[in-house]
């Protein structure tokens, strides 16, 4: 690891400032994934601005009914949060699949919104990747991808989103909030990650400098009723292979409404938009969830030997609508 500079910001305009002042800066929360990183020479920052203590900490109802969760709360605060129990159960589970609970006691909200791929070919400065080095090419298309996207991919990137946080807040609608020199600013969270096309490299819509605030989950009932499930190739502390956040309205065995994200099968959490509009006003029945599942994974484009996740998806999908839509009955 090279030598950097170090600077620990005390209200948002210093840290902007700080980091306005030298673009190869860059804002330091938990550390969990930028330090790596950092160790792998894939990110070499000359300074880093400490973000951990600003003010961002705090989780609050919003006067519509929704939650307001700072960019410095830690994912275990996160998870533990009667709030976020009680309203947006999918969130607390996701966070609590993401990782041990030393890291979620550093990691924190704003941060693992940042959080880069955890493709090989990316974290070895060896070896080409158009992620990390525009225009070298994407070894994983011919190579090993058996963890990679089926969805949204190019042949410029296959790699996945590593986020399980991120699954739950893209199902629920949650908002960024982030401040530039400029003045605050907003993005869906549908908006904020961008599609992959021909610049992998570009994987967010933040404005260079800009420094999340927090996130805003707006007021969605059927969210008390959801929940995230992870599959991962050991129990313990370990990346998906395929996840999903699923929430779930039923009344007299007619679906409502229904919400539906899908993790680790693109380059960013994957909002399955076309399920959920086959799953509303239809039956809350077997058939009817892997005909949503179906319609949605229509799309996949799956590599060699990456084709088990289609399957694996669609078995996923179902077993949570089905265990949700049983769960409504009781």
């Amino acid at each position: 690891m090279r030598e950097f500079g170090y600077r620990r910001a005390r209200d948002v305009s210093g840290a902007l400032a700080l980091l306005a002042a030298d673009p190869d800066a860059r804002y330091l929360g938990g550390g969990t994934n930028l330090v790596d990183l950092m160790k792998a020479g894939v990110e070499r920052p000359a300074h880093l601005v400490d973000v951990r203590e600003l003010p961002l900490d705090g989780i609050e109802i919003t006067p519509e009914g929704g939650l307001r969760v700072g960019a410095t709360v830690t994912n275990s605060d996160l998870a533990a949060h009667p709030e976020v129990r009680r309203r947006y159960p999918a969130l607390a589970q996701a966070v609590l699949a993401g990782a041990s609970g030393q890291l979620r006691n550093m990691a924190t909200v704003g941060g693992n919104l940042l959080q880069r791929t955890r493709c090989g070919y990316f974290t070895d400065v060896s070896k080409p990747c158009n992620k990390r080095a525009p225009g070298s090419g994407c070894p994983a298309v011919t190579g090993e991808h058996h963890n990679h996207a089926i969805l949204g991919a190019t042949d410029h990137c296959v790699a996945v989103h590593p986020s399980d946080m991120g699954v739950a807040l893209t199902a629920f609608d949650a908002v960024v909030t982030y401040e530039t020199p400029d003045g605050p600013a907003e993005s869906p969270l549908a908006d904020f990650y961008l599609p992959v096309g021909d610049t992998p490299h570009r994987e967010t819509a933040l404005p260079p400098g800009a420094l999340i605030t927090g996130v805003v989950l707006p007021p969605a009932p059927v969210a008390a009723r959801s929940r995230y499930r992870k599959v991962r190739e050991r129990a313990s502390y370990a990346f998906a292979i395929g996840s999903v956040a699923a929430a779930l309205d039923v009344e007299d065995g007619v679906v409502r409404d229904a919400r539906l994200a899908l993790g680790a099968v693109a380059s960013r959490p994957w909002r399955a938009r076309a399920a959920e509009r086959v799953l509303v006003g239809g039956p809350a029945d077997g058939a009817a969830f892997a005909a949503a599942a179906d319609a949605e994974l229509a799309a996949a484009k799956p590599l060699p030997d990456n084709g088990y996740k289609v399957t694996l998806m669609r078995n996923l999908m179902v077993a949570v609508l089905t265990e949700l839509a049983e769960e409504a009955t009781r």
